[in-house]
């Protein structure tokens, strides 16, 4: 998705942080945070690169399978996470790795700040915040897209909010769903787990399976199917109509 159509890097604008935006090949990251971490978080993306391209190399498979792998014990932590979190959700470890490095990310930003840590990476959210905070969901060409929101409380751990969507960005998806947004946790499960229920949201009617299937994802907290000019909710979220632009 070009950087114009990043639209939804409005989503979570935070007064008094300071905001700032980071690419390193494909990956292209807006962060909020207490100051300017730019160089910091440059260094730490390359850091999580190195270690997901290392094990591509030696694990092929890695890249491509659409199914979850075995654990590797020896493995860099951020692969391990991603191979945790694809397991649990039933999908190929690829499908977690936008939500991988997010958290990655969020998480240094966390060990050497200590105010609110705000880390988006093409729509999965990285969140530490200390207030309450209104997420926008967006949803291509559908018409609900940018009016509804999901209301995110302040909690005693960071979390992730993660959107799939078999028609908007480079996500891969065998759904069509106009967006899946997943809270969870974990922001690694709630990327694969917004993979996972994207994959079987193919029509209007699809939307009861796919959360059904996010019920029975562990360690989800709620997620938002939006498919056409409807929508399905489910779990402990909020939602809220947003004024129109």
């Amino acid at each position: 998705m070009s950087a114009e159509k990043r639209t939804y890097r409005s989503l979570v604008a935070r007064k008094g942080l300071f905001g700032f935006q980071t690419r390193v090949q494909e990956t292209d990251l807006h962060v909020q945070a207490e100051r300017d971490l730019k160089e910091e978080v440059s260094g730490w993306v390359i850091e999580a690169r190195v270690a997901i391209e290392d094990y591509i190399r030696s694990h092929p498979d890695f890249l491509v399978s659409y199914s979850p792998l075995p654990d590797d014990p020896f493995a860099p932590p951020i692969v391990q996470d991603m191979l945790k979190a694809s397991s649990i959700a039933g999908v190929g470890p690829m499908a977690a790795v936008a939500g991988a490095i997010a958290r990655h990310v969020g998480q240094r930003c966390m060990d050497i700040t200590s105010g609110e840590v705000i880390v988006e990476n093409g729509g999965d959210i990285f969140l530490w915040i200390l207030e309450p905070i209104t997420a926008a969901i967006w949803a291509g060409t559908s018409p609900l897209s940018g009016q509804i929101g999901i209301i995110l409380a302040a909690g005693p751990r960071p979390f992730g909010i993660c959107t799939s969507s078999g028609r908007v960005g480079h996500s891969r998806s065998l759904g069509k769903a106009d967006a899946v947004t997943i809270v969870s946790q974990s922001v690694s499960l709630a990327d694969a787990a917004a993979t996972a229920v994207g994959n079987i949201v193919k029509t209007e009617r699809d939307i009861n399976s796919g959360l059904e299937l996010a019920k029975k994802i562990p360690g989800i907290l709620g997620g938002v199917i939006i498919k056409g000019s409807r929508l399905g909710a489910w779990g402990q979220i909020e939602l809220v109509a947003l004024a129109k632009t």
